[in-house]
């Protein structure tokens, strides 16, 4: 049984990350060129699964290798830290 603390990252991972997808369903990355606010949401949503992977302990990120903890995590702290040098073709990425 995973720690609490840890159970309520993932669940906020997978909630924030379906958010993303929604968001996105039916748009282009062209789209984030014509819409501000497509692109703000998108950016707090990536930042928000960052800053949750983050809080996931070592030892419950090991039980999931499978999920790319520290790209994820990285994504996040460009997004806080770098916010003005954002490439978006990154964020909409793959």
């Amino acid at each position: 049984m995973l720690p609490e603390r840890d159970a309520t990252a993932l669940e906020d991972m997978l909630a924030y990350s379906r958010e993303a997808v929604e968001l996105t369903q039916g748009r282009t990355r062209e789209d984030l060129g014509r819409d501000r606010l497509l692109v703000l949401g998108l950016q707090r949503l990536v930042e928000i699964v960052g800053e949750a992977a983050n809080r996931v302990s070592k030892a419950t990120q090991a039980e999931f290798p499978a999920i790319p903890w520290q790209p994820i995590i990285g994504m996040r702290n460009r997004l806080i830290h770098g916010y003005d040098v954002i490439d978006v073709d990154v964020v909409w990425g793959p």
